[in-house]
């Protein structure tokens, strides 16, 4: 066994023994997202490295203290890529930190979620068994589709040590049209717009304008942008704003004192919530807030009419539950996926709520 991954699985046996928590991280970049933080650190970075990398089959297969930059150097090297953008946050990031964490980026709505792309996983569980799921190919499901189970699990299941990713060739041609429109007006275009045979990649509104992100091939972008009209953004520009979005560091993610960060998941189709300050990515499925962690009631609220959910992302006072509450039979589940993988509760308890 890999020296690393005996580490991690000495230290999970010797965390059950004396009944004391472990807080799994990666490159501690996602630290602010979750519940709480509680337990002994179990660092999963020394586990390292590409395990497999195969181009012409669209797979990669790394460990998962794997730096998030690292990888998508390495596969922009074969002119691919992780088409669902991982938001980084930092330099550290990590792939394994990436899965557990189970964020896509801007183009989440046009290419799928980070849950898509995971081919297999392997994990050490609650009592330090080392368990694989899935392979290399996406006709590998036989029951239960652990390996995605593992997306957004926030290492309350298992530590991740190895994932098995899809990746895909990039684009051959991009360019980002610029639009002044307001919530309501933007909503509807790209409504209109996603019943057309336009590349449609990613989408953001805020203070009244609209950016349209277009990937795909030369012809297909310029016919688009024919179709479309808009004002284009220079190429160098367009990649630091996309960036900056996919990473949270655009003017409106900057918190003043006392505000908090809403995630919004709504349908595409609905109307402006209308609650504060806004940023809508996602063709309009996905919509960011300031307001108070107080306001808990109202935006849930809202969001549930809406026919959503509404998290909250950062600045939480650790008294507001961050994840909307599930359902009775949702968190009979959850508690019972618990139960099996990690029946001792020492793998990053009160990360999700604080009953986990």
């Amino acid at each position: 066994m890999d020296p690393a991954l005996e580490a991690i699985v000495e230290k999970v046996r010797k965390a059950v023994e004396r009944a004391r928590p472990l807080r799994v991280r990666g490159g501690g970049t996602k630290d602010f997202y979750g519940q709480t933080l509680h337990g002994e650190l179990l660092d999963v970075r020394p586990l390292a490295g590409v395990v497999s990398y195969e181009p012409s089959e669209l797979v990669v297969t790394v460990r998962a203290g794997t730096r998030l930059r690292e990888l998508e150097a390495l596969l922009a090297e074969a002119n691919q890529h992780l088409a669902f953008e991982p938001p980084r946050y930092g330099a550290g990031s990590t792939i394994g930190g990436a899965v557990a964490a189970g964020l896509s980026g801007p183009a989440r709505a046009s290419v799928g979620a980070l849950r898509d792309y995971v081919l297999g996983v392997q994990l050490v569980n609650g009592k330090g068994e080392v368990l694989t799921f899935g392979g290399q190919v996406m006709k590998n499901v036989a029951g239960y589709d652990v390996s995605r189970l593992m997306a957004g699990s926030m290492g309350t299941l298992g530590v991740i040590t190895e994932v098995s990713l899809k990746v895909l060739p990039v684009a051959p041609a991009e360019c980002t049209l610029l639009f002044e429109l307001s919530e309501t007006s933007a909503r509807q275009q790209l409504n209109r717009w996603g019943g057309q045979p336009l590349p449609l990649n990613a989408s953001c509104w805020a203070d009244g304008h609209l950016a349209v992100r277009l990937r795909g091939a030369q012809a297909a972008i310029a016919s688009a942008r024919k179709t479309m009209g808009g004002q284009e953004l220079e190429a160098d520009r367009a990649t630091r704003q996309w960036q900056a979005l996919r990473d949270q560091t655009l003017p409106f993610f900057r918190l003043a004192q006392g505000e908090a960060l809403w995630r919004a998941s709504v349908p595409d189709t609905a109307s402006p919530l209308n609650l504060g300050p806004t940023l809508v990515e996602w063709h309009g499925a996905q919509r960011w807030l300031r307001l108070p962690p107080e306001a808990a009631p109202a935006v849930r609220e809202a969001c549930a009419r809406a026919g959503g959910h509404a998290t909250l992302v950062r600045g939480g006072n650790g008294r507001v539950p961050v994840f909307t509450p599930l359902a009775p039979a949702m968190a009979r589940i959850q508690a019972q996926l618990k139960a099996a993988f990690d029946p001792a509760g020492v793998l990053s308890p009160g990360r999700l709520s604080t009953d986990f």
